[in-house]
């Protein structure tokens, strides 16, 4: 399931080269005199480690020095996160200083109304009004954009009308990265060229391998002759064609015919690898414009095997940072000067490779050594951002702890552990490199063991709520044979659940108001006494109701958030709309860690150097407290406390506001 975002947006910074067609202008970068400096020597750093679980953290103080100490020096605590525990919830609570009712996102997938299709809850792409046809391609006159989802004013935008500098490091579901006066590099959310969440291409000659799509990539058959073999790279869709047709660059492959080595040669670039190595970023160019234009990415080469099978990895391609074809920074040129100084890096938001390891493309060894190789380039960054920063707010996102934990945890759990230290060397080099700053280690949730999958659609279906049409007992993704004129309630995401209304729903069948209510006090009834008919155990240990028994007050909103007891949780069949002929399943997958249960299971972590003074601190507290640190009071659709109380930083140290 691909959702694309940017095939518009990148039309724009495509044209921004096409000087022959008189009618368009190049866009001219303005800059501003910085904003005044109000921070009076005060630095605050936000380290948000994706994922980060107080438990595990409980467990392995030993391992992890520097956390250890701080946490004797200021405080250590269970984090409070949202209903539901996603990412793109709890960041945009953190982001706002609000609760999801007021974010408006529930999850990472939601649902159009009239189609009942999912959708992606982090932001959609629109078109510009006018284009010029010219043969067979359209080239837009006016400007199309990508658009969040997300309501409410991010910190930083706060922070920047008070003179405090800002540097906003992956922010996740912060793409396109909000305006600001400070620095920001958009993280999760962030697409691959192609405008996906990121899928890798597999070339191999083995036929035990099935080709075609598969979630997050696909297998593609090649054939060697002589050695050699084309390894065609799929790239974005054409936005300058009216058929929007996919690019493509070629990769050629010579295999040596006894040595386990190849040379690879990408436009006019060769590398030679072995078996068993990782290339360096490759430069591409896809053609958009023949002679005229092209949009450049890179991606990276992994040799799995040249003997006796040929086996090749291409990654994702990324946006090259040193030619960014789509706006990933504040100021723009933004990822240009970081990239002079560390190299280029992975802009993709989400750029473990959890998917080749969930389709068996990569071991769980090859997934590890993936996984190092993201985090210590990542890491660079925050490294540029400390030595770059040295007042205002610093925020940095590290995704490494949340992707390793749905991909190791309660097996390779030593595995896990070592990207736990690789984050507690990293407090250790921030301590180091910015002595004189607040340091905030967070994480917007923790993780459980996920065991048992449930099709919360066949539950439905079962329970009378949900009807397929005559001669079915099953259907597949995106609501396959599903009877709406028979329907009061479907699910869709990771932990969302609506009712067929009508007037909000394209075939509604259940009035607002009244019947509504009884409708969701009913289902929450029912789902709250849910037990799994293998064990006995409970499933669901809450049915939420974020906007009370009435329903969701707009069109986008679930009506039910259902909050799972670990180790269960909702089916991936589930999330795009399935309903499977079995009501439990067990998880075979390699995604074996999750958190998209109940809340008070998943809690997050918070680890400062200095006091917390508040009890069962909240991710929107933490918001709160950036603002407080600097004397500004916190708008009125903010809900938190600072966790420092009244006192703030200052040269003298602590002192009461």
């Amino acid at each position: 399931m691909r959702f694309r975002f940017v095939e518009q947006a990148f039309g724009l910074h495509a044209l921004a080269g096409v000087a022959v067609v008189s009618l368009l202008c190049a866009a001219v970068g303005c800059s501003s005199s910085p904003p005044p400096d109000n921070t009076h020597g005060k630095r605050i750093i936000v380290l948000g480690i994706d994922g980060m679980s107080p438990v595990f953290v409980s467990q392995h103080w030993a391992d992890l020095p520097n956390l250890n100490r701080m946490r004797h020096k200021g405080s250590f605590e269970p984090l409070q996160t949202t209903t539901p525990p996603q990412s793109p919830v709890a960041w945009s609570t953190f982001i706002t200083g609000m609760k999801p009712a007021a974010t408006g996102i529930f999850d990472f997938v939601e649902r159009d109304p009239d189609t009942y299709l999912p959708r992606s809850s982090l932001g959609e792409s629109v078109t510009g009004g006018f284009s010029l046809p010219i043969g067979p391609y359209l080239l837009p006159l006016t400007h199309g954009r990508v658009h969040t989802f997300r309501q409410g004013t991010p910190f930083w935008k706060i922070l920047d009308r008070h003179g405090i500098p800002t540097t906003i490091l992956r922010m996740p579901t912060n793409y396109p990265p909000a305006k600001t006066k400070g620095r920001a590099l958009s993280g999760m959310g962030t697409p691959d060229l192609r405008g996906t969440f990121g899928e890798f291409s597999f070339y191999t000659d083995d036929p035990k391998w099935k080709v075609g799509a598969v979630p997050g990539g696909a297998i593609i058959r090649v054939h060697l002759d002589n050695g050699h073999a084309v390894l065609c790279v799929e790239g974005p869709a054409n936005p300058l064609r009216k058929d929007h047709a996919p690019t493509y660059a070629k990769v050629d492959a010579y295999v040596d015919p006894t040595e386990p080595v190849a040379r690879f040669d990408a436009g006019d670039q060769q590398l030679v690898l072995k078996q068993g190595e990782w290339s360096r970023w490759v430069e591409v160019h896809f053609p958009l414009i023949p002679w005229l234009q092209s949009a450049t990415g890179m991606f990276r080469i992994y040799v799995k095997q040249l003997h006796p099978r040929f086996e090749v990895y291409i990654s994702p391609v990324n946006v090259d940072p040193q030619s960014p074809q789509l706006t990933i920074t504040q100021p723009p040129s933004y990822s240009r000067r970081i990239a002079k100084a560390i190299g280029p890096f992975y802009t993709q938001g989400m750029p473990f490779a959890t998917s080749a390891y969930r389709q068996h493309v990569f071991t769980e060894a090859e997934y590890v050594k993936q996984s190092r190789q993201v985090s210590h380039q990542l890491l660079k960054v925050l490294r540029y951002g400390v030595e770059h920063s040295h007042d205002g707010v610093l925020f940095f996102h590290f995704f490494g702890v949340d992707q390793n934990s749905h991909m190791l945890w309660g097996k390779y759990d030593q595995d896990l552990l070592k990207t736990y230290e690789l984050v507690d060397q990293t407090v250790g080099w921030v301590e180091k490199h910015a002595p004189d700053a607040t340091i905030i280690v967070m994480s917007d949730h923790g993780f459980a063991s996920f065991q048992r999958a449930v099709n919360l659609n066949t539950w439905l279906l079962r329970q009378g709520f949900l009807a397929l049409k005559p001669g079915f007992t099953s259907g597949g993704e995106f609501f396959q044979h599903v009877d709406w004129s028979r329907t009061k309630a479907y699910a869709i995401g990771l932990n969302s659940l609506y009712v067929n209304q009508i007037d909000r729903e394209g075939d509604g069948i259940v009035a607002p108001g009244d019947e509504t209510k009884a409708l969701l006090k009913d289902i929450q009834r029912r789902l709250e006494s849910f037990r799994d008919p293998l064990n006995g155990k409970p499933v669901v240990y809450q049915a939420a109701l974020p906007f009370g028994p009435g329903g969701s007050p707009n069109d986008s909103a679930p009506d039910m958030v259902v909050g799972y007891y670990p180790p269960y949780r909702v089916s991936w069949g589930t999330a795009l709309g399935a309903t499977p002929p079995k009501l439990i399943v067990n998880n075979t997958d390699e995604w074996r860690g999750d958190h998209c249960m109940a809340p008070e299971f998943v809690p997050g972590t918070l680890i400062t150097n200095r006091p917390v003074t508040m009890k069962h601190p909240h991710l929107y507290d933490v918001t709160v407290t950036l603002l407080a640190q600097f004397g500004i009071p916190k708008p009125s659709e903010m809900i938190g406390h600072s966790i420092f109380g009244g006192r703030v930083l200052t040269r003298a140290g602590l002192q009461p506001q």
